[in-house]
């Protein structure tokens, strides 16, 4: 009789896994990409991510070390097929230790593309350095060029920091330098061209983000947010846009070339128009846990077994069974959706 996995989301029989090295699923999906959230904590508080107060942070003895992350990288990066790696937060450029985690990852054969998500604070200062170390690009959270607007939605006057480190990191050479937008209805939904057009003079890549379910307070409401064919239909009355002809893959965005080559604009419709059947992403948590998809509702430790001496072999056996139990899709629009427990800033983006 052949073996079987349990899926424990379920509790009903898996399939067996094939011999493979790589990260496959069940659904003929192979992870190369690998989200590296490597802290929870965050210097902004944006209203649709925590509440004011923010959250309680993990305690320091539940995170990963620098050691511990460069190992589970290299397993990754070694044994299991990642050839991208994106780290993320919270904010990531609030570890102390981030340079020598990059630098790490950038010593490892094969060399694996290297990018970090970031709200833009601390760029003006680690740009340089960060490029020094290995990243090659950033994606920079910017949801409105109005500064009383900033404060309202991230409750820090913080703008003119953000702005001075996009354009730090231009001039370091994290290029190019991707800019991430979430458009709320009655809050920044009228910025869409105004952000448009400054990334296009500027020379960054504007990607527009659906809302999605992943607040701590489960307030999400889906009738505040604004959806990729909303997003269009205002580009569309401004700049001429155009598919863009290069293969989308598993990229999460849907691109469009703007005015015939001015630039390009991403929509990520993440809710509306999901894009689960090509999804290529695996997530590592800050307290070492496995994730398949970002809104799943179970995890696989990984940091316990690394804790106990498990070997790199073993290791990567665990990660490999975590990605072959990967649900089809995401199930927002399922009956019986239930939102993650942890939040955006717990998961990594």
């Amino acid at each position: 009789m052949p073996s079987v996995a349990r899926s424990s989301r379920r509790g009903t029989a898996l399939p067996a896994r094939p011999d493979e090295n790589t990260l496959v699923d069940r659904f003929g999906r192979t992870a190369t990409d690998l989200r590296v959230s490597v802290t929870d904590r965050c210097n902004l508080r944006c209203s649709y991510c925590m509440p004011a107060e923010g959250l309680d942070w993990l305690p320091g003895s539940e995170l990963l070390s620098g050691a511990e992350l460069t190992r589970l990288i290299g397993i990754a990066v070694r044994d299991l097929g990642i050839t991208e790696i994106r780290f993320t937060g919270g904010e990531p450029l609030l570890r102390k230790d981030i340079l020598d985690v990059i630098g790490a990852a950038a010593e490892l054969s094969p060399r694996p593309r290297m990018s970090l998500t970031t709200n833009g604070l601390r760029l003006p200062e680690l740009a340089g350095k960060l490029a020094e170390a290995g990243l090659d690009r950033v994606n920079v959270s910017l949801d409105t060029l109005r500064a009383d607007r900033f404060f309202t939605i991230t409750r820090r006057d913080r703008l003119d920091k953000v702005l001075d480190g996009m354009a730090a990191a231009t001039g370091a050479g994290l290029t190019p330098v991707k800019v991430n937008a979430v458009l709320m209805r009655g809050v920044n939904e009228d910025e869409a061209v105004p952000l448009l057009e400054y990334c296009l003079d500027k020379g960054y890549e504007l990607r527009f983000i659906e809302q999605m379910p992943l607040d701590p307070q489960h307030a999400w409401d889906r009738d505040r947010m604004v959806t990729a064919t909303e997003i269009l239909d205002m580009l569309g009355a401004a700049f001429e846009l155009a598919p863009h002809p290069a293969p989308r893959g598993g990229a999460p965005a849907e691109r469009w070339v703007v005015d015939g080559g001015r630039g390009s604009v991403g929509v990520i419709a993440s809710v509306t128009q999901p894009f689960c059947a090509a999804c290529d992403r695996t997530r590592l948590t800050a307290d070492g846990q496995i994730r398949s998809c970002l809104f799943a509702r179970t995890e696989t430790d990984l940091r316990g077994p690394l804790r106990e001496g498990a070997s790199d072999e073993e290791i990567a056996a665990l990660w490999r069974s975590a990605m072959w139990g990967k649900a089809a899709g995401h199930g927002i629009d399922e009956a019986g959706f239930a939102q993650p427990d942890r939040p955006m800033s717990a998961i990594g983006g």
